[in-house]
Formats: C-alpha cells, structure tokens, sequence
C-alpha cells in the first residue's frame, strides 16, 4: 500500500521482518512439540529458540537467496540454518511449506482484525457522543434526495453508530473464522508429523487447529475475511457521502472541519471542498474491490494449487491498510464535523410547512374521507407549494374541501414539529440500551 494511505503500527503486520518473525515462531513451537514427541532432541529445540530467537534475520540476504532457490520457505529456512547451525536439521520436520505460510497469515489476519476492531471502537466512541450532542437537533430527512419529513441529526449518527456495531459483530466472527492453524504436512493427512504438533503451535499462536487442511487452509474463511472488510468499507462509505452531499453549498447543513491555513481549491480562493470524505468514498470502493479475487480463490485445485497466493500478497496487506486508514480517517471527520442546526432549520422551512403533508393526510381519513380523495386535496395544495412557493398551511386553510373536514386548529396542530421527534428517546434506547 502507498504510504499517503498508511499508518505505521497496520503496515508493521505486513513487513518482512515480522512475517519472518512469524516463520520462526511457528517453526520453533513445531520443534518444541516435536521434542515432547521424542521425534527430535529437545537440547536441538532450546538451541533452536536460543539461536533462532536470537537472530536478527537480514531480507536482502533472504531474497538473494530466493533469487536462486525460487522458494521462499526454503530460502528462510536456509538463512536461518545460518544462525542455528546444526541443530537446523530438525527444523521443518514433516511440515510443508504451507503450514508456515497459512498459519502465518492467519495470525497476521488476526492481529490486523484487532487493530480494526480498535478503529471501530473508537469510531463508535465518536458517532456516540456526537448523537447525543445533536439528539434534539431537527433536521430534514430526506428520500431520493428529496425532502420527506423531519428527524434529528442525533438519529442520523444513531443509525451510523448502530451500522458500525453490526460491522465490529461481522469483524469478530470473521477474525474467529480466519484464526486457524495448519501443521499438517503435505496433503495434510499428518502422515509425516503428529496432530499433536498442530494443536500445540495452534494452542501458542492464538488460533485453533484446522478441521481439514488438505495442505491449505480454505479459502471460504479467507473469502468471508475480505467480504466483511468490503462491507465495512461500504459503511463509511454511507456515511461519507451523507456528509458530502450535507456540506452542498445550496444545503450546508454539516461541514468538515476546515483548518487554518488549509486551501480548498489551487484556482479558486474561497472553496471548503469535503476532501476527505470524498477520499473515503474512493478508499471503500479499492477496499471493497478486494473482496472478488479473495472469493475467486475459494476453488483451488485438488488438495491444493498456489493460484491464490499472488492475490493474497496483495489483497492481505492492501485492504486491512486501506481499511485502518479510511476508519482513522472517518473517526477525525467526526469527531471535528461542524453542524449548523440553523441551516437545517432554515433548509426544512424552505418549503413552507410541506413538510407535514403526511399528518394531515392521515389526520382527514380519520375524520372520514377516503384516502384517495384525502391524497388528493392535500397533493392538490401542495403542488401550489412546488410550483408556486406557497405556504402549505395557509393553502389548506383556503380549501373548502379540507375545512369541511377538519377544524383549523386541529389543522395547525398537525404542523408541531415535536410530533415527528416524540419517539426519539425510543430509537437512542434501542441503539445505546
């Protein structure tokens, strides 16, 4: 991943020196199994760690070798012999080069769930305290872009933070799904090392043995592992574009903090563009575009084939940086976002009262007009609205037909916006118990 969309603690999972690391580890716990077993000394396995533990592993060193081995397993096993010595005979007993690589990926895997779950956490802590602030704040909800009826800008960030916990539940199962371990030698029938050996490195790694293997672990975990980043990614996304569309110049009701110093435009001097959700839009779709190839590499051949490890080179390190990145991000948009109650009130009443049209509806079919012809005397009234800039309560309140049917006051009452916010208390209890 470029380092403009990079934080230093996801990219450290995805160096070489911590995927050797890992290679050592698991190769140094199979040995130590091994030893228990009586399959190899156990002096063989304590010089292993001392040595092996010890080792500062030089990657240039291991790709001049690969260079000539066209093996990466077998050109770290090679430079590792190097700082072993002897003992390194015992090292890789049984094991095929896929039980170090499937296993490494799965505690990598895991250990960049944990820092996205970290990033949902705080983005959670976010969206929580800005829906609170803004629990009473009246807004305009809209559909298809349109005005419909009022809400709050505190339920708009409810239903984000109760989107993004549903994300952190998906991201849980997912990294418990991924979270397993391969030490089954080639085939995986464990006819050449112990299952013990398995269960053991699995027990040290944080993970759980693998049912089958088959020599790789499935790819249907791997498979679902991207799909739920994809669909994580879709959700800030969702976000990110009701922010921009907010901070329309001919809406602005909620705008990205704008820093001092910060140029919007190279040409034009007074532009505060929302650059930074429209990056997230960008980043979720690269993130959710990395969730195919992962599925394409579910159907391997036979007991195993390597036409998935090129994707997951890229895929691995690419989408959970991507990802921790476009969360960092989402958070600080948040937790910086400026919104103007003024304007939304100001946007809600552009259309004199519209705005109600509903309760009215309802409020002439209770008093005994059929719903066809309630629609039709408030749709007539507020066509005047649209096309005209009428005022929505004086038109009514012009109309023999809808006085006939309803007393003015019962009428004006249906224009109190506290009717649509009543239950507001309900939907903050149901998202934040």
């Amino acid at each position: 991943m470029i380092p403009r969309y990079s934080r230093p603690e996801m990219v450290a999972i995805w160096s070489p020196e911590t995927r050797f690391r890992i290679w050592f580890e698991i190769e140094a716990h199979a040995c130590d199994a091994l030893a228990e077993l009586g399959v190899i000394p156990r002096e063989a396995a304590k010089t292993i760690w001392e040595k092996g533990g010890a080792a500062q592993f030089d990657v240039g060193k291991i790709d001049e070798i690969e260079a000539v081995t066209k093996h990466d397993v077998i050109a770290f096993l090679t430079h590792l012999a190097e700082f072993v010595g002897p003992d390194a005979r015992f090292i890789h007993q049984g094991m095929t080069s896929s039980d170090v690589l499937d296993t490494c990926l799965a505690v990598q895997l895991g250990r960049a769930s944990d820092i996205l779950l970290a990033d949902l956490d705080g983005l959670l802590a976010g969206l929580k305290r800005r829906a609170f602030e803004h629990k009473d704040t009246v807004t305009i909800g809209r559909s298809h872009g349109i005005h419909a009826e009022p809400t709050t800008f505190g339920v708009k960030l409810a239903q984000a933070y109760a989107e993004f916990s549903r994300c952190r539940e998906r991201l849980v199962h997912a990294r418990e799904d991924i979270a397993t371990c391969a030490i089954s030698g080639a085939i995986g029938t464990f006819a050449n090392i112990d299952p013990y050996v398995e269960e053991h490195v699995a027990k040290k790694l944080g993970l759980k043995p693998e049912p089958v293997s088959t020599q790789v672990i499935p790819r249907d975990r791997h498979a679902m592992f991207f799909a739920t980043l994809g669909v994580i990614a879709s959700s800030v996304e969702r976000l990110a574009t009701e922010i921009r569309h907010l901070q329309r110049t001919e809406v602005l009701e909620a705008e990205e903090y704008f820093s001092p110093g910060q140029k919007g435009s190279s040409a034009m001097p007074h532009k505060r563009n929302p650059v930074l959700t429209e990056n997230l839009t960008g980043l979720a779709r690269m993130v959710r575009s990395m969730a195919l190839p992962a599925m394409e590499n579910v159907a391997l051949w036979h007991e195993r084939d390597i036409s998935h490890s090129s994707v997951e080179r890229m895929i691995g390190p690419d989408a959970t940086i991507t990802l921790d990145f476009a969360l960092s991000r989402l958070t600080g948009v948040i937790d910086k976002l400026l919104v103007y109650p003024d304007n939304m009130l100001k946007n809600m009443n552009k259309f004199r009262g519209l705005v109600h049209s509903q309760r009215v509806l309802l409020a002439l079919t209770q008093a005994g007009v059929s719903r066809e012809d309630a629609y039709r005397l408030v749709q007539r009234n507020a066509m005047k609205v649209w096309e005209h800039g009428a005022d929505f309560l004086e038109e009514l309140l012009a109309d023999k037909e809808v006085i006939a049917a309803l007393p003015e006051a019962e009428i004006r009452e249906k224009f109190d916006l506290g009717y649509h916010t009543k239950h507001v208390d309900t939907i903050f209890k149901r998202v934040f118990g």
